[in-house]
């Protein structure tokens, strides 16, 4: 059956301590999880999320992001990921040996890349690292962007609707949570994904998606 998201306003109770830990939007009080703001609860790696109804992107640590070069220093790169401050790649944190002032030859600007959130402070510094496995430049393809908090809808429970989606296209996708996916396959392929994540991001809120989905993949149009 096709879920439909549940919405969260501040203080009310959206799930059980001995279950599901507190993340993000949340706190713990006498065994119960409360909401402190208005948005979508998400329930994720035992781990209850509260996403909030605007389209800005709340980077926490352990989030996977797509993110773009947009500056390039002797140790480090500058990126843009989809969130009101950029963050930061060091050299430290990449799968290659990089000698100093030769960050340029192993990403460039505009390079889009697969990294994982390491560290958020409280003056908002986002630190990132893409030493973990699966973590990698993105060559190819193509980057759409959607409103961070319609995420969990793409994905589908248990990543149903996003494997959907690569059946009929026969594309490669990758999803950010920072609500930016990379899509590559055939031209009439990746032009059918886009159209299939479009309408789940405008019809997001509503019951019998999947269904939709599926019957627009499998049309010929």
């Amino acid at each position: 059956m096709d879920e439909q998201p549940k919405i969260a306003i501040p203080s009310m109770i959206v799930g059980d301590a001995k279950r599901f830990r507190p993340g993000r939007g949340t706190f713990e009080k006498n065994g119960k999880i409360y909401s402190t703001r208005l948005g979508l609860i998400s329930r994720q790696a035992n781990f209850i999320n509260i996403i909030p109804l605007s389209g800005v992107y709340d980077p926490i640590p352990g989030d996977t992001i797509i993110g773009v070069i947009t500056e390039i220093s002797p140790t480090n790169w500058l990126v843009d990921i989809n969130a009101p401050y950029p963050a930061i790649l060091h050299v430290n944190e990449v799968p290659w040996h990089v000698e100093l002032g030769e960050t340029s030859k192993y990403l460039k600007y505009a390079d889009a890349i697969l990294a994982k959130i390491l560290l958020v402070d409280e003056t908002k510094k986002i630190l990132l690292t893409m030493k973990e496995r699966g973590l990698h430049k993105l060559n190819g393809g193509q980057i759409i962007e959607i409103q961070p908090l319609k995420v969990p809808r793409v994905i589908g429970k248990k990543g149903t609707m996003i494997s959907l989606i690569k059946k009929y296209t026969g594309c490669r996708i990758i999803v950010g949570q920072n609500g930016r996916i990379w899509i590559d396959g055939r031209t009439e392929g990746v032009e059918k994904a886009t159209r299939a994540i479009r309408k789940i991001e405008a019809e997001a809120h509503t019951k019998g998606l999947t269904v939709r989905i599926e019957k627009l993949l499998k049309s010929r149009s």
